[in-house]
């Protein structure tokens, strides 16, 4: 055996090569990305991995693979599972052959995403076990864990690990690969056809299985009860780390605490009732929703007992947001009336403030200098500043477009959301100019039906397709646009362009954004015609092509007037001294400052080598 330091969606996605995956599946999304990026990096070449178009269909390839009895996995955040949801409450209906196990990473915070999300209800309300793991190295062997449970029962299992499990670091001890199981293929029967008749008999064994997984989880070693006490507290996920952490792990303060760790649903109230025994108070420390407080309180009720649930509804733990080691330890010393610790500062003996790391400047998130959306952007607002428009956006790189000084993106609902959204507007707001605007990844995720329906209403609109060639909000993974597949395999490119015009658009214009004079003219050209009109810009995004000009100002015609500033919030732009001034790092030569600049003051030049200008 050996240790690996690993981040925890590699520790998810060597845990599930180790436990016999054959099929993954998924669509990129933090903090969920790097799993299935990790499984295509480890890939010997048994295991087919395809970065799905959306994450419904990437749960239905996975689903035809398990009908055929291979280990399967899907990949998604928290929002993804809003997309697949439709194809997953059937197929717990339905049953599986092979192990489904889907990975649904929670992002408390939220950090990266529109919603904070606790995949814990889904759990409850599609009646399917989950699985939440406090750890990376819990996380590498309880995959194995959900693989073999899903087996054993026939359906999905869902995998939650939260951001904090998802990004920190640990040192995983690599174990020896379980033997992989030989899908058995696919045999036909009338039970892989869900019927009503079929759906109706089936919910009677779904309601069975879900009492025989309660129990089995009162048994489940990674359901851990400990400590004894009148008072307890219980946790689950990256929140129990942060518990142990206060309570200086095997610290004699557990000797008069309780301390309840859930790691797997359904809820286990067999261990939950042995917790509760003899206890007065009960703290509960979790992330998003008062999921484990909330079956405590129901276990009380049930067996009349008269114990005081703290946590969430009570205001001992916050409602939204992350929880963190300074947070846990705050509460638990004043839940149990003695100091807690926060883990490495106490045991060294150092002051906690003096410990404490300074607090992190204020960073709002902007688009990249060079960023061909802003280009896009501007040459729109130009083109349409006299007239009464909505812009509305969609999930991606250019949502910052709503930022100012653009202040381009009015609307932001979800994937695809942007043309559906501006399709209202014009019913209510015929005499608007309606801009929806779109990225190639979410268009080929869900903008198509969007555009269809468009087409298929006869509603006035302009789609602004931006096109930079990849997903670059998640890190830049292929899509069906770019030729390129997580097998590395070079099928042709689907071109955006004929997806369009064959659904029947009155006009589309394809052009250069970074071409500031062509760009306005195209928009205001697409505004004197009617119907569904397109505007595809097409530029690629900075990270994966940069120019080799960069612009500099020439001081002399500078009047400082911070128009180039103003208007395009470029990062690589600042005033000093009066003057405005370029920084060399971030500048990629994109030129949108020298259309904006008045005076003639911006050039772009070529640096010499040796990087002087």
């Amino acid at each position: 055996m050996s240790k690996k330091l690993l981040m925890g969606n590699e520790a998810i996605a060597l845990g599930a090569i180790r436990a016999g995956v054959s099929v993954v599946t998924g669509y990129p999304g933090t903090p969920s990305t790097e799993a299935l990026e990790t499984i295509a990096k480890n890939n010997d070449g048994s295991i087919y991995v395809e970065w799905s178009v959306n994450e419904k269909t990437a749960l239905e390839v996975a689903a035809g693979a398990a009908f055929a009895g291979a280990r399967v996995m899907v990949t998604m955040k928290q929002v993804g599972l809003n997309v697949a949801s439709d194809p997953l409450m059937s197929l717990n209906y339905l049953g599986v052959k092979g192990g489904m196990v889907i990975v649904v990473a929670d992002d408390p915070g939220p950090i990266s995403s529109q919603t904070e999300q606790d995949t814990r209800h889904f759990s409850k309300h599609a009646k399917l076990a989950l699985f939440d793991p406090s750890t990376p190295e819990e996380a590498y062997t309880m995959i194995a864990d959900a693989f073999a449970l899903s087996e054993k029962y026939g359906k999905p299992v869902l995998f939650r690990p939260t951001t904090r499990v998802c990004h920190s670091c640990a040192s995983v001890t690599i174990l020896k690969d379980l033997p992989k199981p030989k899908p058995g293929g696919f045999v036909k029967d009338p039970g892989w056809v869900i019927f009503p008749r079929l759906s109706y008999a089936n919910k009677f064994g779904i309601e069975e299985n879900l009492i025989k997984m309660s129990d089995g989880f009162s048994e489940y070693e990674k359901n851990i009860l400990t400590g004894k006490g009148s008072k307890g507290i219980a946790a689950g996920g990256v929140s129990y780390t942060f518990v142990r952490e206060a309570l200086n792990s095997d610290d004699k303060k557990l000797a008069d605490c309780k301390l309840l760790k859930i790691s797997a649903y359904p809820f286990p109230d067999k261990l939950a009732l042995k917790f509760l025994k003899g206890l007065k108070e009960v703290l509960v420390v979790e992330e998003l929703d008062p999921v484990i407080e909330n079956e405590l309180v129901r276990l009380c009720g049930l067996y009349n007992l008269k114990i005081k649930i703290l946590g969430k509804r009570s205001g001992h733990i916050q409602i939204a947001g992350e929880n963190s080691p300074d947070s846990t330890a705050k509460t638990i010393t004043a839940f149990l009336g003695k100091a807690a610790s926060s883990g490495k500062a106490a045991k060294a003996g150092i002051p906690e403030k003096q410990n404490a790391a300074p607090p992190l400047p204020v960073r709002p998130p902007v688009m990249c200098a060079g960023c061909p959306h802003r280009a896009s952007f501007f040459a729109v607002k130009e083109a349409a500043s006299k007239r009464k428009a909505v812009f509305t956006g969609d999930i991606g790189c250019y949502t910052l477009g709503n930022a100012a000084p653009l202040n381009m993106v009015d609307t932001c609902l979800c994937m695809g959301g942007g043309i559906t959204v501006a399709q209202g507007l014009k019913r209510v707001e015929p005499d608007t100019v309606h801009f929806a605007f779109i990225g190639d990844s979410t268009f080929f995720h869900s903008g198509i039906t969007g555009v269809v329906n468009a087409v298929y209403n006869q509603t006035d609109i302009i789609i602004v397709i931006l096109d930079n060639s990849t997903t670059a909000m998640t890190g830049n993974q292929p899509h069906p646009g770019m030729g390129l597949t997580m097998m590395n395999g070079k099928p042709a490119k689907i071109s955006i362009e004929k997806i369009v015009r064959a659904a029947g658009v009155s006009a589309l214009i394809k052009v250069d954004p970074f071409n500031q004079r062509a760009a306005r003219n195209a928009a205001q050209w697409l505004m004197g015609l009617k119907g569904v009109r397109v505007l595809l810009f097409d530029a690629p995004c900075i990270t994966i092509s940069k120019g080799s000009k960069k612009a500099v100002i020439n001081e002399s015609k500078c009047n400082g007037c911070t128009v180039c500033l103003k208007k395009l919030g470029c990062p690589a732009i600042s005033i000093e001294s009066g003057k405005a001034k370029i920084n060399s790092a971030l500048c990629t030569g994109c030129g949108i400052c020298i259309d904006v600049c008045a005076t003639g003051a911006i050039k772009c030049k070529t640096p010499a080598k040796g990087g002087k200008k």
